[in-house]
């Protein structure tokens, strides 16, 4: 029976998917095969000897020493996707709540709570009305950072809106290029794509090569006026920078789920409580998909959503005994695991080999299972960092 260890508050969908005559699932499980959290920060903490697989209901894993985990033969997942609607529809409210006098006129609707007359109120709103009046997003240019999962459901929603829509994506996969419209202009760099955009919504993952991907330098390009909007994630906008340039002028508003000192102060500045994925849905799909990438993980070996390790999968051989392997990415370690298994007279019939960057991961098949003398000898093969029978 596989152990998963839980953190934060898991919805029950996703626990659900756990057949409880194969999973004990809990947050006080001790020895855990895989642990399931959404936000715990896993940094500093001790890792269990027992441990194959952490998966992150969400998409962001800055709470998981990711790198660590891998050098350990751990296996790490996220949900990318999963909250993608969610956070979808938030931009498009963050785009009506920066080009139409929404929050404003909510204001001053409520400030008039002391009136009694009901005609004198509707005279007073005819007349102010006007102080209110926004822009429509038909027409206008949107300008989409990030074309993954989250960024092409925004480029087909603003499409829909009757919204131009120019994308930039260094790092676009095939994956993601299928799912792009081709209504979608590719733009060959970010300052292209910052000087025509009238909106700007980010959406890449926060890493060392995005930090601070929306600098000084980077405003000073932007089209005047134009209205920015963070989803994605804190690091990748210098918060300064966006100050300086909304009180000069040069932006015309920000629009993040993310915020930081002083934004209080700064009426062009929209801040929500990071809420992008905080939807009953997405909290649902988040935990199903990371649920079930664990269980066909444990059960099979295979990955889906890693950031640390290649996606792989195999189709079973019917009757073969199931060996995973993972190993630092260098020549000569399958080979010499390949040996030990003939030396042990175990046929491999089938497998399949992945790698990414410094790691790799292999799926054998064989014909028979290897005795215990046999798997140990592999595990002191020079770069193999845990090998498994499934």
């Amino acid at each position: 029976m596989f152990k998963i260890k839980t953190y934060n508050a898991i919805s029950p969908k996703g626990l659900a998917r756990f057949a409880p005559d194969r999973f004990e699932v809990g947050s006080t499980i001790t020895a855990p095969h895989a642990i399931l959290l959404r936000s715990h920060k896993l940094q500093g903490e001790l890792v269990p000897g027992s441990l194959l697989a952490v998966a992150r209901a969400g998409a962001g894993v800055n709470n998981i020493p990711v790198e660590d985990y891998g050098t350990q033969g751990i296996v790490v997942f996220n949900t990318p996707g999963a909250n993608a609607n969610a956070v979808k529809e938030l931009v498009l409210a963050g785009m009506l709540l920066a080009t139409r006098g929404i929050l404003p006129g909510i204001a001053y609707a409520q400030s008039l709570g002391h009136m009694t007359d009901s005609a004198a109120m509707h005279a007073l709103l005819e007349k102010e009305k006007a102080k209110f009046a926004g822009g429509e997003l038909r027409g206008k240019t949107l300008g989409i950072v990030g074309l993954g999962a989250i960024g092409s459901m925004v480029a087909d929603m603003a499409l829909a809106l009757g919204m131009k829509v120019l994308g930039f994506d260094p790092a676009l996969s095939i994956d993601a290029a299928w799912r792009l419209s081709n209504a979608v202009q590719r733009m060959e760099n970010l300052p292209s794509l910052l000087g025509r955009a009238d909106y700007v919504s980010l959406h890449v993952p926060a890493l060392d090569a995005t930090r601070h991907m929306i600098n000084a330098q980077a405003l000073a390009g932007i089209k005047p006026g134009a209205v920015l909007l963070n989803f994605a994630r804190e690091t990748i906008v210098d918060a300064a920078a966006v100050l300086a340039a909304l009180q000069s002028g040069r932006l015309g508003r920000y629009v993040c789920d993310f915020p930081e000192p002083g934004f209080a102060q700064e009426p062009k500045i929209i801040a929500l409580p990071h809420i992008g994925a905080s939807t009953e849905e997405s909290e649902e799909n988040c935990a199903v998909m990371a649920a079930d990438q664990l269980i066909d993980f444990l059960d099979n070996g295979h990955i889906s959503n890693s950031v640390n390790y290649p996606a792989i999968r195999m189709d079973r051989t019917p009757g073969a005994t199931r060996i995973t392997l993972a190993n630092h990415n260098v020549a000569g370690v399958l080979g010499h695991a390949l040996s030990v298994l003939a030396e042990a007279q175990v046929n491999v019939i089938d497998m399949s080999n992945r790698s990414r960057d410094a790691l790799a991961y292999n799926i054998i098949d064989a014909g028979s299972a290897p005795g215990a003398d046999a798997l140990a000898a592999i595990g002191q093969v020079d770069g193999v960092i845990r090998v498994r029978v499934v």
